[in-house]
């Protein structure tokens, strides 16, 4: 289960659900088997500079590798900025969790 965090100046013009949902399907025609992307995004107040950043995390997979992650950095990079309208600084930061991190889903009767 994926998670990808957006911070961003609140100058920015920026639709965050559609960003966020964008995130999750590219994540997954890279990794059907990724499952649902958990999104947050954080429009800073106070900020220096127009600027959006954005922060991924995966579980290491063996399939993984240096190959697919360049690939899919560079398919969401590219897709989050069709997604701003104005001239901003960008940041994207991708970190692989590992064995020390539990995923699943909290069910209520």
């Amino acid at each position: 289960m994926p998670h990808a965090e957006i911070r961003y100046s609140d100058d920015l013009t920026l639709d965050a659900p559609a960003v966020l949902a964008e995130i999750e399907e590219v994540i997954l025609r890279h990794d059907p088997e990724a499952g649902a992307c958990k999104g947050r995004a954080y429009p800073a107040a106070f900020s220096h500079h127009t600027h959006l950043l954005l922060a991924l995390t995966l579980l290491k997979k063996p399939h993984r590798d240096a190959a697919f992650t360049a690939s899919l950095m560079a398919d969401l990079e590219a897709a989050v900025k069709a997604h701003i309208p104005q001239s901003c600084f960008f940041s994207f930061r991708l970190d692989y969790s590992d064995g020390h991190y539990v995923t699943n889903r909290h069910e209520v009767a």
